[in-house]
């Protein structure tokens, strides 16, 4: 289990244990499971939170609850992205703004408009509240997976996650998508909806990354989870959800 613990110590600040040996490749694997666990807090938070206060107020608690839950790790890797996707730069400017921990008007747009999104979305969930809550942070952390899998890092002479990309994803580190789409069915019919709408942002944003830059970094997967986590909320608050 000490994959499953190093995964929870990097992607949220809940207590999993000690720090121990760093195994990136051997900690991916377990992301989405990560996510479920944030999905199940999140949910249970909601269940409470909504005996007390409106949804609509009940789903910007949410949207906190996430960022703190995950210590805002993702959405700085949103900002960075977005102040250097959207600077207009080459490549090796690009990336020299991402590595910049100043944040920029596009990143803050990006950020705001990111959450904004979320919130809309949580505050229209209506049937299959609950088991959305859980499965949405799930499937934004399955698109991490195949952001890594599709793009080479952007950073070979060095970065953060430089670990994580020592060797291509193999089909067996895709295992805990099985559980995500076995909870999945709980939804019935709409489940279908949801797993194309993962799969249409998923591959949009991997698209527009190779078209921009052809590579990834540890900050484009950040806003590749954020944004899908956004898209997917906002996508189940549709009419076939309810």
């Amino acid at each position: 289990m000490k994959n499953l613990f190093a995964a929870i110590r990097f992607i949220t600040i809940l207590p999993a244990g000690r720090s121990g040996d760093f195994d990136a490749l051997g900690m991916t694997p377990w992301f989405p499971v990560v996510g479920l666990l944030l999905g199940a807090l999140l949910a249970g938070f909601d269940l409470a939170a909504t005996r007390l206060w409106p949804v609509a107020a009940v789903s910007v608690l949410d949207v906190i609850l996430l960022a703190i839950l995950t210590g805002a790790f993702h959405l700085d890797g949103l900002g960075d992205t977005a102040d250097g996707l959207f600077s207009h730069r080459p490549q090796e400017r690009i990336l020299e703004i991402m590595k910049d921990s100043r944040i920029g008007v596009m990143g803050v747009v990006a950020v705001v408009s990111v959450l904004a999104v979320k919130w809309a979305g949580i505050s229209g969930l209506a049937a299959d509240r609950t088991a959305l809550l859980v499965l949405v942070p799930a499937y934004a952390r399955c698109g991490i997976l195949f952001g890594m899998r599709a793009l080479a890092y952007g950073r070979p002479q060095g970065g953060t996650g430089l670990a994580f990309f020592s060797r291509a994803l193999r089909l067996r580190d895709f295992w805990a998508l099985i559980p995500v789409g076995i909870l999945s069915l709980t939804l019935g019919l709409p489940v279908l909806a949801l797993a194309l709408g993962f799969a249409a942002i998923t591959a949009a944003l991997v698209a527009y990354y190779r078209r921009r830059l052809g590579c990834i970094t540890g900050d484009m997967l950040g806003a590749l989870a954020e944004v899908t986590e956004a898209g997917l909320f906002l996508l189940a608050a549709a009419g076939g959800f309810r």
